[in-house]
């Protein structure tokens, strides 16, 4: 073998390249790959509410956070699909405790992915939906102080934020006094004209979606570092409820770039939900 990187092609000054494996193919800027999903086309097939793709990052041991955050964890290819999925979609998903682990702020900073949006028909930025049981959300989170953003706050609760800088509307969706994400998800397709959303975690909020059939697919980042640590130190992709059946997944591609690795799964359909998997139990959403 020849020496480490011989064999991975090197990122051009505006970002990192990444190699389709299955199906194989040329080295591509994320734009392209991201284009090559077809996503679009998939949500054209959902009529009751949006299309939805989980994206995670996870550690070669199976942390998804080291320290509390994912920022240690990814490298700059996976920064570059990162970013080329939220400048695909009309929104971005996110749960209130990773909305204040990770400090989000403006969806897409970069001037030239809003423009392109523009170019496309798209707003030039997603729609933020930040799904919160309790609305303890910190007002000097960067999101929620960017006049430009355009923030959905999904909760069971009748409460509302405290005035901020973002442009904030509810969507107020319970059974049973406690949040259902199946009526909350079409209710941002009939208001607010989603039909292809990325849901960033945290893994609470997977599993709540993934219980309820309302994910149709997986990316997930393999991140070529070892973390340790026990079991309680770190979440996973999916923490809380267990899920049974286990949900499966179809493999639809992988590709690699800077020594990680990408995995894009479909979400095999399971047998009709019941009604208590499609409900969200307050605590499983970190308030």
């Amino acid at each position: 073998m020849g020496k480490q990187g011989d064999a991975h092609p090197k990122p051009a000054a505006d970002g990192a390249l990444l190699q389709p494996l299955l199906p194989p193919g040329d080295a591509v800027r994320s734009s392209s790959v991201v284009a090559g999903f077809d996503l679009r086309a998939r949500a054209a097939v959902r009529v009751e509410r949006p299309y939805v793709v989980i994206n995670m990052i996870s550690t070669a041991d199976g942390r998804a956070s080291i320290g509390g955050r994912t920022r240690a964890i990814g490298g700059p290819a996976d920064r570059e699909l990162f970013h080329g999925l939220r400048a695909a979609v009309d929104a971005v998903m996110v749960g209130a405790g990773t909305l204040r682990a990770e400090r989000y702020g403006r969806i897409i900073r970069d001037q030239s992915r809003r423009r392109l949006r523009h170019e496309q028909g798209l707003a030039e930025e997603p729609l933020a939906c930040v799904v919160s049981c309790g609305l303890a959300l910190p007002p000097d989170i960067p999101l929620l102080a960017e006049p430009t953003a355009r923030v959905v706050i999904v909760t069971s609760s009748a409460a509302s934020l405290p005035d901020c800088a973002a442009q904030v509307e509810y969507v107020r969706s319970t059974r049973q006094g406690t949040l259902d994400l199946r009526a909350a998800l079409a209710t941002l397709r009939e208001r607010f004209a989603v039909t292809l959303l990325l849901c960033e975690g945290g893994p609470h909020l997977n599993v709540s979606l993934l219980a309820a059939g309302l994910a149709d697919e997986l990316f997930l980042t393999l991140s070529p570092k070892l973390a340790g640590g026990d079991a309680g130190d770190s979440l996973r992709i999916l923490a809380g409820r267990e899920l049974r059946p286990a949900v499966e997944l179809a493999l639809l591609g992988v590709l690699s770039g800077d020594s990680e690795v990408f995995l894009r799964y479909g979400v095999c359909p399971s047998a009709p939900e019941s009604v208590s998997r499609e409900i969200t139990p307050s605590s499983s959403l970190d308030s």
